[in-house]
């Protein structure tokens, strides 16, 4: 449902046109549940916790206090989590600029995909899309709470499970031609 509230102010011809010839962008948007295409407020999906959780898993190699954090069993992962969360919201405001970067000069023959944005408004977005990234984060921690799976594993799976019958609409479109 989330992937389905657009961020205000964005050309959306231009932007499905863009997505239309960028492959790399493409596959992205399947991580995202159709929410990078349409730039909704969870465009960017998990990505940042993902990312966040990767570092602190790197970091734990190599700090000797995460090292020992880790082994402290459930009390010190707890505690990684919590790290891993904090670092998803910076790492989300970062993307999300950068996303917004990509879409100002991403337009072709000159279509802007999005509008000449003010400070205001691009810190509205950037605000939009990394609040987008926390609730995904929090779903995700309580389904893996209630122990129906691992969360954030399952919500890639469902954006993956949602584009199929687009996916297998573009394909059966582009055979007939």
């Amino acid at each position: 449902i989330a992937a389905h509230i657009p961020i205000p102010g964005v050309d959306q011809n231009a932007l499905k046109q863009f997505f239309g010839q960028n492959q790399l962008l493409g596959l992205l948007n399947i991580f995202s549940g159709g929410g990078l295409e349409r730039f909704s407020v969870v465009a960017l999906g998990v990505g940042p916790y993902i990312t966040a959780s990767i570092i602190f898993q790197l970091l734990a190699m190599i700090v000797p206090s995460l090292e020992e954090l880790s082994k402290e069993g459930e009390s010190g992962q707890q505690r990684i989590n919590m790290y891993t969360r904090w670092l998803t919201v910076p790492l989300a405001a970062l993307q999300g600029y950068g996303l917004i970067t990509l879409l100002r000069q991403g337009g072709q023959g000159g279509a802007q995909i999005l509008g000449d944005l003010t400070l205001w408004q691009t810190t509205l977005v950037v605000i939009s899309l990394t609040a987008g990234t926390v609730f995904l984060m929090w779903i995700g921690e309580l389904i893996s709470e209630k122990k129906i799976g691992n969360g954030i594993s399952l919500l890639i799976f469902a954006g993956i499970v949602a584009s199929i019958p687009i996916t297998i609409q573009q394909t059966l479109f582009n055979f007939e031609q």
